[in-house]
């Protein structure tokens, strides 16, 4: 022990991030995929944030969240993905403590902070709905932006607790992090200390921020398709169920890549495929939701083409 402790007052702490693996021949073509990728995920939540903000008609509590939900997954893959591109050019992909406890800190703040935005849009979704009648009366401005405002501030209490919790314990041995950032469990596996308190505070956090929101969601979806299979016509169904289709794809999508994320065991052979599912919602997510709202939602896509047909206008 007197080693370790020694081995660590003296070694520069660093990480050494492994990623999804080191094949010299492959880090020009991963890093051009991960710079479109990370284009495409500025550009196309920038774009929804604009337009939100742009059009008159989309001043709804509803695209309210939906904008904020893109102004936080821009700088969701802003923690993740300019680091996996300084790696891919440099070939450095060592990481220094307090950088590495910086990504966890904020990557973990946003994934919490989604989790509570994506329970809100569900419980406006249910008050439309569920409560038309009572809608402009329980989901005012005032409410909304309440909703947005517990949503960060609750994401970064929770993150802050995790994190100030996870910097306390002591880091050995090769300090290599087989994950492509800096995520809990992989930080978990390199400690020398007991861990036993800080994995109960991030049962406890994860139980608030991830769980909670995602039972919440569940029953409001329950809820409201119930109410929909009460519509006597299918034209009715069909116009009430795309009011929520597209909110409804990337929660599915979102919950289930995290939950088996978290939920898969670390052991050697599942530790891949462990990656592969980080990869979908820390990064395709991101990438994906955009596409998913302009395409499928009739009031986003309407605003797009009306923004393009003013550019086209005027250039």
């Amino acid at each position: 022990m007197k080693t370790r402790e020694e081995d660590n007052q003296t070694s520069p702490m660093e990480f050494l991030l492994l990623g999804m693996g080191n094949t010299p021949t492959l880090q020009i073509p991963l890093f051009l995929l991960s710079l479109i990728i990370y284009s495409v995920i500025v550009i196309g939540n920038i774009l929804i944030v604009v337009l939100v903000v742009s059009e008159q008609h989309l001043h709804t509590p509803m695209y309210t969240f939906l904008g904020t939900l893109s102004f936080l997954e821009t700088w969701y893959s802003s923690t993740i993905l300019p680091q996996l591109l300084a790696s891919f050019l440099t070939g450095d992909r060592t990481i220094s403590a307090h950088g590495c406890m910086a990504q966890f800190y904020f990557f973990s703040s946003f994934v919490a902070t989604e989790c509570y935005l994506l329970e809100a849009m569900s419980y406006d979704r249910y008050l439309a709905i569920c409560q038309p009648l009572l809608y402009a009366s329980l989901m005012t401005w005032k409410i909304c932006l309440q909703l947005v405002a517990v949503s960060w501030l609750v994401g970064m209490l929770v993150s802050a607790t995790v994190t100030a919790f996870l910097s306390q314990i002591n880091f050995c041995g090769r300090k290599t992090i087989d994950h492509f950032f800096c995520d809990f469990t992989p930080l978990l596996e390199l400690s020398c200390s007991d861990t036993s308190v800080v994995t109960l505070v991030s049962f406890i956090m994860s139980f608030l921020s991830i769980l909670f929101p995602f039972l919440f969601t569940l029953v409001s979806y329950v809820c409201i398709t119930a109410a929909i299979l009460r519509i006597s016509s299918n034209i009715g169904r069909q116009k009430t169920f795309s009011t929520c289709s597209s909110h409804l794809i990337v929660v599915t999508i979102f919950y289930v890549t995290l939950l088996i994320a978290y939920l898969l065991p670390r052991t050697a052979p599942l530790r891949q495929l462990n990656k592969v599912f980080s990869f979908f919602y820390t990064i395709l997510m991101p990438l994906v939701n955009p596409f998913i709202y302009i395409l499928r939602n009739k009031e986003v896509s309407e605003a797009l083409r009306k923004a393009l047909r003013k550019a086209m206008a005027s250039t």
